[in-house]
């Protein structure tokens, strides 16, 4: 059976925008807010496309984490306190919903679940969100 479905969840964490000029150059945080919407043949067995557990474990691991830019010269001065995640460029919502809908694939293709991620969502507040589609990472 052919299904879609949809999860949103949360997570707290910081960041800051190594090549940005203004608030967000100083690490701030923020409650995010990570929509995800996936496609596929649900397992015959279970009827389950995806546990909706599993999606909530690829986005729990940014919660409670400080982002930076992997270039960031705070990252070497704070990694050996603290897990730092490290991103390819300023870790902007584009990018965390990027890594999201990546991590989203590996998991699957992991657990040998044939799923497309059709659109993952990343709220940076209540007003601003960036997203991404399978063709746009």
């Amino acid at each position: 059976m052919r299904s879609q479905i949809y999860r949103a969840t949360y997570f707290d964490a910081s960041h800051r925008l190594l090549h940005y000029k203004g608030k967000c150059a100083r690490i701030h945080g923020h409650r995010w807010r990570v929509e995800v919407w996936l496609e596929g043949e649900a397992d015959e067995k279970t009827g389950i496309l995806v546990d909706y557990a599993k999606i909530s474990e690829v986005v729990e691991r940014f919660d409670h984490q400080l982002i930076l830019n992997k270039d960031d010269p705070l990252v070497p001065i704070l990694s050996p306190y603290q897990e730092v995640i490290t991103t390819e460029g300023d870790p902007t919502s584009e990018r965390l919903a990027c890594s999201i809908r990546k991590l989203l694939d590996e998991t699957c293709a992991i657990g040998g679940i044939c799923v497309q991620v059709i659109k993952v969502r990343v709220w940076e507040s209540e007003t601003c969100y960036a997203e991404v589609t399978n063709e746009s990472c």
